[in-house]
């Protein structure tokens, strides 16, 4: 089992993807559209704040201190997509493109934290958290394969 300090780690790990992905969906609602995608971008944004918050309350359950932001490289791909769509070099495509690779992110992090050896209740949130950044990655990637066949 591992230890507090450990869990916290991880935990925090996912805290920073969270919020990385809350940021990144909330950017791309900005930059398409389609209502429907922007709604979904929108309700992805507060999906991953919920995560974010539930992460939270388990830092501070296994005694550490919350992580305070997204890490450098969400922020880079934010920065990047708002740049794409500031210069009109941006498709409703690539912002599709851009968000479904920033879900393979995610869900690569889970996927190493679940190769951790976590108490049964941090283990039970991670396990639900990845099936829900794979949901948000399958409904991306579909979205995203519909768009190519309008092109």
């Amino acid at each position: 089992m591992a230890d507090k300090d450990q869990v916290v780690d991880v935990l925090n790990d996912l805290l920073e993807n969270a919020r990385d992905g809350e940021y990144g969906f909330k950017t791309c609602a900005e930059q398409v559209e389609t209502s429907n995608v922007k709604q979904l971008f929108a309700d992805r944004a507060v999906g991953c704040a919920q995560a974010a918050s539930e992460l939270e309350g388990l830092i501070r359950q296994y005694g550490g201190e919350p992580a305070s932001g997204g890490t450098a490289a969400g922020a880079m791909h934010r920065g990047w997509v708002k740049v794409k769509g500031a210069v009109g070099a941006d498709s409703e495509l690539s912002i599709l493109e851009s968000c479904e690779r920033g879900e393979d992110s995610g869900i690569a992090r889970y996927r190493k934290a679940l190769k951790e050896e976590l108490p049964a209740d941090v283990r039970a949130v991670v396990e639900r958290q990845a099936a829900g950044a794979q949901k948000n990655h399958d409904q991306i990637r579909d979205l995203r394969n519909a768009a190519r066949q309008k092109e």
